[in-house]
């Protein structure tokens, strides 16, 4: 970037800044506050959600990554690679959310059940050098236990056994990040538990499932290390007609055992938004966890993109000042773009929507609606659009030292025709077929 390039990014600030000021908006406040929000960015959007135990496993639990655009991660330092690539492109300081099949155990075959922090070792030294915090998720799908779509909930004493201690394992290690890195670990427990087909006993899964939940958590962890989430599904792949863990079911265990509970953006009927949850959910529970993602007309896990909801729900935090007691994550996985750029446009716009919401008028608005002004309300909400946020966001990225708007693009580029097209010659080389390519 050129100097009149920095002159320019800086004299449309100075002009927005002033414009914004006239409506009480201080501009230097908001990008001190967006510093301090670490939004968790999920690695399994790096390799497909494959995950180090069999790398060409197939996919369960009703997810499904769709696409083949070259230069998937193979091993956890081509994924750290990839994630530090992103990173670098994204303004502030973040988290790293893990799942339990992202663990290195040096060639040995370590069941999940069995998993130990010293096997997630190389994350935390990683995360430590370059200031990140770590989330976790026991991964309770894609295993020969999980087959019949039931962990947790399962009829069957032994497997319901395996997922608890699982998850068990899974919440130690998530207190092993807190302590080692300083900031607190959210570990989420997600299940695919559900049935394809009509379902006659919806009671029994629901109750046996809570039990497993009881029994997990019967230990008692450090909550200034460890954070334990549990999130909800409408359905899933497999899991079309009955849902074990419903959100119903999930709000009351997480209200009655005071556990935080996820959002997940995708996880609802097409017709409700997360949005307006927020705030309901808000009242009764300290901790709410938001999983940031795209649905389109199912659970598909889209990349984020600066949509209608997605504005919603960076207002609803900013109206509501509910920063300090919710988790941001994202959770979306796309094979059919460059994953890295995936990484890059739904977290540089999730960071986009909460700068656009601390930039307008909340006070006012607020003042506006409850003397019953719904004229001035109407009016600010639709100029307030147009105002200058983009330079406010250039400015942001240029004081983080990130590329400022698409010029991220061309060092993503270069990072694929440097470093992931010779992934895929390598595989194809390996498997006798050829590389794919641009």
């Amino acid at each position: 970037m050129t100097t009149t390039d920095i002159r320019r990014i800086e004299e449309a600030y100075q002009q927005a800044k002033e414009l914004y000021a006239k409506i009480g908006i201080d501009t230097e406040k908001v990008l001190e506050t967006l510093e301090r929000i670490r939004i968790s960015i999920h690695c399994w959007q790096g390799d497909d959600v494959r995950g180090f135990e069999n790398a060409d496993g197939e996919l369960t639990g009703g997810i499904q990554t769709t696409g083949n655009h070259p230069g998937r991660a193979r091993n956890a330092d081509e994924l750290r690679a990839d994630l530090e690539k992103a990173l670098s492109l994204i303004p502030g300081t973040h988290k790293v959310n893990l799942h339990a099949i992202y663990a290195e155990t040096a060639g040995e075959k370590v069941d999940r059940n069995q998993l130990k922090p010293h096997h997630f070792q190389n994350w935390v030294e990683w995360a430590k050098k370059h200031g990140l915090g770590l989330d976790f998720n026991p991964t309770c799908f894609s295993h020969e236990f999980s087959d019949e779509g039931l962990t947790l909930s399962h009829p069957k004493k032994e497997i319901r056994e395996f997922w608890v201690e699982h998850c068990k394992a899974s919440r130690r290690i998530g207190e092993y990040f807190g302590k080692e890195l300083g900031i607190p670990c959210v570990t989420n427990i997600w299940v695919p538990d559900g049935f394809k087909d009509i379902t006659i006993d919806k009671l029994g899964p629901r109750k046996r499932l809570q039990e497993s939940l009881d029994t997990i958590f019967e230990e008692k962890l450090d909550e200034n290390y460890n954070v334990d989430a549990v999130e909800s599904k409408l359905f899933g792949i497999g899991s079309e007609s009955y849902v074990v863990g419903s959100h119903e079911f999930y709000m009351g265990y997480s209200l009655k055992n005071n556990k935080v509970l996820c959002l997940d953006v995708g996880h609802f009927h097409p017709t409700e938004t997360v949005s307006n949850k927020i705030s309901s959910m808000a009242l009764f529970l300290d901790k709410l966890l938001l999983h940031v993602s795209r649905p389109v007309r199912w659970d598909s896990d889209h990349v984020v993109i600066m949509d209608d909801e997605l504005m919603e729900i960076a207002r609803e935090l900013v109206v509501n000042d509910l920063f300090d007691k919710t988790y941001i994550a994202l959770d979306f996985f796309d094979a059919s773009i460059n994953r890295i750029a995936a990484w890059v446009i739904g977290t540089r716009n999730t960071i986009k929507a909460l700068m656009r919401a601390m930039l307008e008028p909340t006070n006012t608005l607020k003042e506006a609606e409850l003397s019953g002004d719904f004229t001035t309300r109407l009016a600010l909400l639709e100029e307030i659009k147009s105002y200058p946020f983009g330079a406010v966001w250039d400015y942001y990225c240029l004081k983080k030292n990130v590329p400022v708007r698409e010029a991220w693009l061309q060092e993503v580029k270069a990072y694929e025709k440097e470093v992931l097209l010779d992934r895929d010659h390598a595989r194809g080389e390996e498997e006798g077929e050829p590389a794919c390519s641009l």
